[in-house]
């Protein structure tokens, strides 16, 4: 894999707080909004607020299923909730904290040890995570399906 990578995405405003995303190596554009808790923002649109905590949920995914394929782990589902926290700090708003809840569902008890396993390396090896300063923390569980 090379070191470098780069994505590009652009914005355009279409009207009162709302935009849309794209990318040209995407086909799908994302609206995007100022959030309600704002003033004049909007409810129902994605807003940068949930962008960004989805970016740091998606990446907890992509992460896993790339150990859980090296580990050859053999699950049935997965799923996360992530909750992002934004409050004004040192005068500036920004979120502070996300929780990331993943459920990793195994069919076999055999395999809840190496389940656990990934999900612990996880906290350490999402790009995203490691790139933002909000502190990330973990409420991990496994589900043995019966």
């Amino acid at each position: 894999m090379e070191s470098e990578h780069f994505y590009e995405v652009s914005v355009n405003w279409k009207a009162d707080r709302i935009g849309t995303l794209s990318s040209p190596v995407l086909e799908t554009t994302i609206e995007v909004a100022t959030p309600p808790q704002f003033s004049k923002g909007i409810e129902g649109v994605w807003s940068p607020e949930h962008l960004f905590v989805g970016a740091v949920n998606s990446c907890l995914m992509t992460t896993f299923l790339s150990f859980a394929e090296n580990s050859n782990l053999h699950f049935e589902n997965f799923s996360s909730k992530s909750v992002g926290k934004l409050e004004m700090v040192e005068g500036k708003y920004m979120i502070s904290e996300i929780t990331l809840m993943p459920i990793v569902t195994i069919t076999e008890k055999a395999s809840e040890e190496k389940a656990k396993r990934i999900l612990k390396k996880l906290e350490n090896n999402c790009l995203i995570s490691n790139s933002i300063k909000s502190k990330i923390s973990f409420k991990t569980e496994v589900k043995i399906k019966s």
